[in-house]
């Protein structure tokens, strides 16, 4: 199972990977290391869940419940003065309130690999090159109203590949790079959404009398400038925090309009199994239309962008294997 997980993995990344269970071995002190020019394979599965219920309750309340299901894989190659990194992210969360049905509260798919090589161990600065791929999946919708999708598996879909500079000191707990030319491309694979123009692809066009001329954009590529930032460290002896930034901003359409992707990170560990974290993500993108109920119940416009919020807290089971 391990093996072909890591086939997976590998594939959405466009590598070739195998033999991972003979890259290791042990040091004084029983710890397990990795082979220098040898593949290390890391994986964190986690699932939170929290409830809350009355009865009698004179306050008042609903009753409620909800859960948070999370994997990461790793894939990690080191030899000299190259390294090659490859990482599955995947989250679902789910509510249910009473007299409610369950709506969903997270939802990611995440793949990126980066490669970077420096002349030799004195230097920090390397050359390097990115991929990124971003998607969820299943569908969202503008709560309560479920009759209308407002996003879908690869609706929309982000894809960014670039090369450019990076600096890190210890690159896997700080790094900063900076590509010059970095293409972004959206996916809305959806007919419906394609054809209203979401997420910034070009819109469906039609005949006075509202028969269809041309569709709605599949995909739209920029190409511009990409900066991100990482660090990890540790506060106290079991809290950590995690921060990652994405800045990007495209040459051709309104150039200096920043793109912005922002997240931070804390992990409390409580022991080897029992964490809690505290999250929070904040997006902007000018291409990303915020709708708004009209007077007409059930109906929606757009307005223009705004920037998106989400805070995260969860207590639950984490396992490394």
């Amino acid at each position: 199972m391990k093996n072909l997980f890591c086939l997976f993995v590998l594939f959405l990344s466009g590598y070739v990977y195998a033999q991972p269970d003979s890259l290791f071995f042990k040091v004084p002190g029983g710890k397990i290391e990795a082979k220098e020019g040898t593949w290390v394979h890391k994986n964190k599965a986690g699932l939170d869940i929290s409830e809350v219920a009355f009865v009698n309750w004179n306050a008042g309340g609903s009753n409620s419940i909800s859960a948070l299901l999370s994997f990461e894989s790793q894939l990690k190659y080191e030899f000299r003065h190259f390294f090659w990194t490859s990482t599955l992210l995947t989250r679902y969360g789910v509510n249910k309130q009473q007299e409610q049905e369950m709506r969903k509260t997270d939802d990611i798919i995440d793949v990126s690999s980066v490669v970077g090589y420096r002349k030799d161990t004195l230097t920090n600065w390397y050359y390097s090159a990115r991929f990124n791929f971003k998607s969820q999946f299943t569908n969202g919708y503008h709560y309560p109203d479920k009759n209308k999708a407002i996003s879908k598996l690869m609706a929309p879909g982000y894809l960014f590949l670039g090369g450019g500079a990076e600096y890190g000191k210890n690159i896997d707990k700080f790094s900063s790079y900076f590509s010059p030319l970095t293409l972004k491309a959206t996916f809305v694979l959806d007919d419906e959404l394609a054809n209203l123009g979401s997420f910034g692809v070009r819109p469906a066009e039609y005949d006075s009398a509202g028969n269809l001329i041309r569709e709605g954009e599949r995909v739209r590529k920029e190409i511009g400038v990409l900066f991100t930032n990482a660090y990890e460290t540790k506060l106290f002896e079991n809290i950590s925090v995690k921060h990652f930034v994405s800045l990007y901003t495209d040459y051709i359409n309104n150039f200096g309009n920043v793109d912005i992707d922002w997240q931070v990170n804390f992990d409390f560990k409580v022991n080897d199994f029992v964490r809690a974290t505290l999250g929070s993500h904040l997006k902007y993108d000018d291409d990303t239309k915020v709708l708004v109920e009209t007077d007409v119940a059930g109906e929606y416009e757009e307005e223009g962008a705004t920037v998106q919020w989400k805070q995260l807290l969860g207590v639950g089971v984490v396992v490394d294997f």
